[in-house]
């Protein structure tokens, strides 16, 4: 059975209630219906993951009208918003999220979708109250976040000690093992810069930043044969790119 069916059959049997005689309606109980909210989030972040945010909306709308106040269902809501392209939705609902408390989580989501909307300033500070939990979970992609910001603000150094602790927490950090590895070469700091590259090319596919940096790297170090094979990648798969142009021009 899967994860939604079981849900589903928990959400009928609450919303049904109990027909024997002289049993209580679970949905008459708080914790009846705080068991309800909850399937109903499950089954909406189920739906968002699939990509399916419509129909995420329809148990999310459930789960808040069980209890309007519910920091996750409206957390939800702001990402199924934020997926749909709304913004001023997304902010509302991420403000009703965190009126109900502290959420790292929560914050660094909130921080992410105000980076998307290049609000750098904001998501900075967001990011920053994230990290401020020393518990969480997935503190690593917080530093990683706030080195992201850092560099949209301009503050490079701050930048490289948010991005360093973030691979230090966690190795598995290939948007940040390219960004370290950019700051390096662009201080001429080449056998880090290739570090950093060769451990971002173990964990993920190539794009067209990184084949314009592992071209520039293989240059430094006389490797002809790597210069010229990133850059035939690049032409072959990202012709129309800022980074195609940077590299035809340093040829």
């Amino acid at each position: 059975m899967t994860l939604r069916a079981a849900l589903l059959l928990l959400l009928i049997g609450l919303v049904s209630g109990c027909v024997t005689t002289g049993k209580i309606n679970p949905m008459d109980t708080k914790k009846g219906r705080n068991e309800a909210r909850d399937a109903y989030i499950q089954l909406g972040l189920g739906y968002l993951r699939q990509g399916d945010t419509e129909r995420a909306k329809v148990p999310l709308k459930s789960a808040l009208d069980l209890d309007p106040r519910s920091q996750a269902a409206n957390a939800a809501l702001a990402l199924v918003f934020q997926a749909e392209r709304e913004p001023q939705l997304a902010e509302e609902y991420f403000r009703k999220s965190l009126s109900a408390g502290e959420d790292a989580r929560i914050r660094n989501n909130y921080g992410s979708f105000l980076y998307e909307q290049k609000r750098y300033p904001e998501a900075y500070e967001m990011f920053q109250k994230a990290a401020d939990d020393p518990l969480y979970p997935e503190r690593s992609r917080v530093f990683e976040n706030l080195g992201m910001a850092a560099l949209q603000l301009g503050h490079r150094d701050e930048a490289q000690g948010y991005l360093e602790k973030a691979v230090g927490m966690n190795r598995q950090q290939p948007r940040a093992l390219l960004e370290l590895a950019e700051i390096a070469y662009a201080r001429q700091q080449y056998v880090p810069a290739r570090d950093y590259f060769q451990r971002f090319s173990q964990l993920s596919e190539q794009n067209a930043r990184s084949l314009l940096l592992g071209v520039r790297l293989a240059k430094v170090f006389d490797d002809k044969n790597t210069a010229a094979s990133y850059g035939l990648q690049l032409k072959r798969l990202y012709p129309g790119t800022p980074e195609y142009q940077q590299y035809l021009s340093e040829q």
